[in-house]
């Protein structure tokens, strides 16, 4: 049987209200039952029916049932020069998975009978990891493609938003879409000149929640939007001299994971921060500042490009790069008091050798790098500040509990050729009048896979060891399940709008 889709030359028409009722069935899962909307994880499985009704008695060609993801964009430039001003928009379909139809399947002739019902199954299960032809284009690093080829979420549809029984706010602005489905297209093929006949289509979105691991630490070194270290002179009050330095620091805490999907857990969503004081006093009589309230924020940032990006998204670009975009929103979290933080003196001896800087394997640093001042955040004695004259100091550690609040709907960090969601975490405090710090440091949102994931997962990776070493691993990937449509995946398809211009596929 010839695909309807192999026809890309074809000239294609649609058959008008008079086409078949489509109803796109989802099998029921497993795990809580919900009254909302079904997430679907890494490695879960799509299963439903196709049903087709007529009122008339029709003849078709050919079925499609697809599973596919795609990502959508515009970028709205703003120029001084009228020959660039204008709107951009670019469509990648990153995943596009095809149900296998036996010719058994059909009904012979392929005739819809007026009155009766056809079923046609569909099962599809979503990919730990898109194929290589889903990012064509050039990249600074392997970590960048490994990044482009994790399947995204669902990002920016209010249809499909929320987590726990009422729509939330994903944070994805107009400008960005990211939408799952399955989509159906009956169609019809007549005459000499081979014109395909669309006698009926429907799309039914289906909400993603993949699994995202913890990734190593971002290199923040020489990123202008990130600030992990601060040091301010503090003076004894308004107008009068000198105290010391306070130098503070923190580091990305360890990633806020948010429950998969299906998962029913009310336990609250939170992670833990570290906040490293030093004072270096004037003189050595003179005691740390009193310190007051710190006021965590959470920014959250939504990337979008019209072109693919070579390279993870950041704000520095966006001053000469017109493809690009970025919307940004910002959580408040809950203040905590640190006037009471504990305060420890050190003699000179304590401070941290720095005749040793620690590095991290040169084989990881194009995704991560330890700064010299880790082993002193982690030993909780930072490194003098500028001012310091080999006296007596002190130092202070301050746990800092993240937690997000319930009517926030955080969606992993992730990267696509076009999309990205970067999370920045903020926190704020002034030891004195007027003196103030603000640290900023990525932070990072994983996500737990589902139950049935996790299972299918491990099923899967038994039944490939075992058809390897019997030499049939094409079994597995083809009998029964749904395949990767054959022809390539469509490239990045960017258009402008009349007062701009056509950007090249």
């Amino acid at each position: 049987m010839q695909s309807v889709s192999n026809h890309i030359g074809c000239k294609v028409r649609h058959f008008g209200s008079h086409g078949p009722n489509i109803e796109i069935n989802l099998a029921e899962t497993d795990g809580p039952r919900r009254t909302w909307t079904t997430s679907y994880s890494t490695m879960d499985t799509i299963a439903g029916t196709v049903d087709i009704t007529s009122t008339q008695s029709i003849r078709f060609e050919d079925i499609d049932v697809a599973f596919i993801g795609t990502s959508q964009v515009f970028v709205d430039r703003l120029s001084n020069t009228p020959s660039v001003t204008g709107r951009t928009e670019a469509t990648h379909r990153f995943l596009a998975l095809r149900q296998p139809f036996k010719e058994s399947d059909f009904p012979s002739p392929r005739v819809f009978e007026a009155g009766k019902t056809y079923k046609f199954p569909f099962t599809f299960t979503i990919p730990a990891q898109l194929l290589p032809k889903a990012c064509p284009h050039d990249v600074v690093s392997d970590h960048v493609r490994d990044c482009h080829l994790m399947p995204p979420p669902s990002l920016g549809d209010p249809d499909l938003a929320g987590f726990g029984g009422s729509l939330l706010d994903d944070f994805a602005p107009e400008m960005s879409k990211i939408t799952y489905g399955i989509k159906v297209r009956i169609a019809h093929q007549r005459g000499a000149d081979n014109t395909i006949s669309i006698l009926g289509e429907k799309l039914k979105k289906i909400r993603v929640k993949p699994a995202f691991e913890e990734q190593p630490p971002l290199n923040i070194d020489g990123i202008d939007e990130y600030r992990s270290r601060q040091e301010k002179v503090v003076r004894k009050g308004l107008f009068k001299g000198k105290l010391g330095t306070l130098t503070a620091q923190t580091m990305q805490p360890k990633a806020l994971r948010v429950p998969g999907a299906r998962t029913c857990d009310n336990e609250p969503i939170t992670t833990m921060a570290k906040l490293v004081l030093r004072f270096d006093p004037l003189e050595e009589s003179y005691a740390p500042p009193n310190l007051g309230s710190l006021t965590p924020k959470l920014k959250v940032s939504t990337h979008y490009a019209s072109a693919p990006r070579q390279s993870l998204p950041s704000r520095d670009s966006l001053a000469y790069d017109l493809t690009q975009g970025v919307y940004s929103e910002s959580i408040a979290l809950s203040n905590l008091c640190i006037a009471s933080a504990h305060w420890e003196k050190h003699s000179y001896a304590s401070n941290p050798i720095t005749s040793s800087p620690f590095r991290r394997d040169s084989g990881i640093s194009d995704c991560s790098t330890a700064s010299i001042s880790e082993p002193a955040f982690a030993s909780g004695i930072l490194h003098p500040s500028k001012a310091y004259k080999q006296g007596a100091f002190y130092s202070a550690q301050i746990l800092i509990p993240i937690t997000i609040p319930v009517t926030a709907n955080l969606i992993p960090t992730f990267h696509t050729c076009i999309i990205s969601r970067t999370y920045t975490l903020s926190l704020r405090f002034s030891p004195c009048t007027g003196s103030n710090i603000h640290l900023k440091v990525p932070f990072q949102v994983c996500a737990a896979g589902s139950d049935t994931g996790i299972r299918n997962a491990r099923t899967r990776s038994v039944e490939e060891t075992e058809l390897r070493e019997a030499g049939d691993l094409s079994t597995l990937r083809s009998g029964g399940r749904a395949s990767e449509i054959n022809e390539s995946l469509p490239e990045y398809a960017a258009v402008a709008s009349a007062a701009g211009r056509y950007i090249a596929r």
